[in-house]
């Protein structure tokens, strides 16, 4: 689900106006059709209906989430003449496949800088062999490493990570990247545009990447000029275009800022005012983030050159930006060293789901709790499965939602799913001053994921993400600390509740579910 402003264009190039638009076509192409040519409509309609069948019954064989296929086969049966082509259109989209084609060959350049540690391998080996697995599976299926030699500190709001940030700007020597899905002119971004452009002409290397949406909304179709002028290398990633391609729907959802290869930031702050409430939206605006210092920052300086370098010719000199790492020097008592981290992303052009996978293992391996904290909930059987199969087995499931959304129709296909939760034993609140938009989950004080990745189909399978799986850090608890603060300001939903919401409001999120894998 993507952040806000952008909702009105998001919607006009997403695949939900694509498929209203398309359903259009067909009703006036059939009645055209009918009166033009007559019976040769009616050939070619059967000729479609038999493609129709063979593409659900190659549908049904396929490895792709129930949720989707379920999609396209409502339809693929409902508007056929839309529907076939519509299916063959977005299996064919060469600007899709060189993005993939792209991320793939960079990945595979970067896998010699991201050997694993074999003393942290044997070290979690020793101490904690039940947790092995899960590491290994985000080294051998995302190539992230583990590491140890690496301190983190937890920000329980954006106005926190905003003052750490520019704290930590202003100490830049050698290079600054910037990766973020939202970049809005205001106090926040003035603030730090100031210091990068600053920095540029100290001779600091600064590169910023935002996503495309924002040149429908927040700035300047030119902005990147206006950045260059100033010394600022700059890059929109998949500028949005009017034309039809779903490669337009895979958005840059990430979050990241890298200093001199020894500092990250990431979480759900993005760059615009209202991340740290000096603009209210939403009422008050709750997110949190976390900052690294040390070699784990590795990971997330390659994963920002991922994305940098997708559109580039160049060769990249990795080992300019990375093990920059000096022995670590603890500025408060509130950054924590120790235990084990794993940033890691996940891309919608892979077939690996690593965000979903993540969190289902969380909960399936939970022993007392798990807490989370999403802006949206929008979520497939599996992931319906695993929340309540936890709760079942008598972990404590607890969900915090916004109380005032920012999308109403994002909130009334969540509702769809508060009942069946709660009768299974999932406890659902909702953030009484306003608006979540953090990304949390953190469990029986020990492990721990902040970042970009909410429960809904958009950033589990359709944007690249990242975030921090953490393991045995104290920071663990200050997470759960915050997460206990939050709920004091939340008012837990009933079933009485469920019953109480008006029905209109069912009946639209209900309607909705039909294309809930395109919200």
């Amino acid at each position: 689900m993507s952040d806000n402003r952008n909702s009105f264009w998001q919607v006009l190039f997403g695949r939900t106006s694509i498929f209203i638009t398309l359903v259009a076509i067909q009703v006036f192409a059939v009645i055209g059709g009918v009166a033009i040519l007559g019976t040769k409509v009616l050939i070619a309609n059967h000729a479609i209906g038999v493609l129709a069948v063979l593409i659900i019954v190659y549908l049904l064989n396929t490895s792709m989430n129930s949720s989707f296929k379920l999609m396209w086969i409502i339809l693929i049966i409902a508007t056929p003449i839309i529907g076939v082509p519509f299916y063959f259109y977005t299996r064919v989209q060469p600007g899709t496949k060189f993005i993939a084609k792209r991320v793939d060959t960079i990945i595979k350049e970067q896998e010699e800088y991201l050997l694993p540690d074999l003393e942290s391998v044997r070290s979690l080996a020793d101490e904690y062999p039940s947790e092995l697995g899960i590491f290994k599976y985000l080294y051998e299926k995302g190539n992230y490493p583990i590491y140890r030699n690496t301190a983190v500190k937890y920000f329980p709001s954006g106005e926190d990570k905003f003052h750490e940030m520019l704290i930590q700007l202003k100490r830049a020597k050698k290079f600054i990247f910037l990766e973020y899905f939202i970049i809005g002119k205001g106090y926040m971004w003035d603030s730090i545009l100031e210091i990068l452009e600053a920095k540029a002409q100290e001779g600091v290397e600064v590169r910023v990447m935002y996503d495309g949406t924002c040149m429908m909304s927040l700035l300047p179709f030119n902005y990147p000029d206006k950045l260059k002028k100033k010394g600022i290398k700059c890059k929109v990633f998949s500028p949005m275009k009017p034309f039809l391609s779903t490669h337009q729907n895979n958005r840059d959802h990430r979050k990241i800022l890298v200093i001199d290869g020894h500092t990250a930031f990431t979480g759900g702050v993005n760059l615009a005012d209202e991340y740290i409430n000096e603009y209210e939206r939403f009422g008050h605006w709750k997110d949190t983030a976390i900052m690294l210092k040390g070699e784990a920052v590795d990971s997330f300086t390659l994963m920002f050159l991922q994305m940098w370098n997708i559109s580039s010719k160049q060769p990249e000199n990795y080992l300019k930006y990375i093990k920059q790492v000096q022995p670590l020097v603890l500025e408060s008592n509130d950054i924590y060293p120790g235990g084990y981290i794993a940033p890691y992303g996940d891309s919608p052009l892979d077939t690996e789901e690593v965000g979903k996978r993540m969190y289902i293992d969380i909960l399936n391996r939970a022993k007392d709790y798990v807490h989370i904290m999403t802006p949206y909930l929008i979520i497939d059987e599996e992931m319906v499965n695993a929340l309540t199969f936890a709760a079942e087995r008598g972990v404590d499931v607890r969900i915090i939602m916004p109380h005032i959304p920012d999308k109403k129709y994002a909130y009334f296909l969540a509702r769809t799913y508060y009942e069946e939760l709660i009768k299974r034993g999932v406890k659902i609140y909702e953030y009484t001053p306003g608006f979540v938009h953090a990304k949390v989950f953190v469990s029986d004080d020990e492990k721990a994921v902040v970042g970009t990745i909410n429960l809904d189909f958009r950033s589990l399978f359709l944007h690249f993400e990242c975030a921090t799986y953490i393991y045995r850090n104290p920071v663990v608890l200050d997470i759960e600390t915050d997460y206990l603060k939050t709920l004091e300001r939340c008012h837990r939903i009933t079933l009485r509740d469920c019953k109480d919401y008006p029905k209109i409001n069912k009946v639209a999120g209900k309607a909705l579910k039909l294309i809930a894998p395109l919200m």
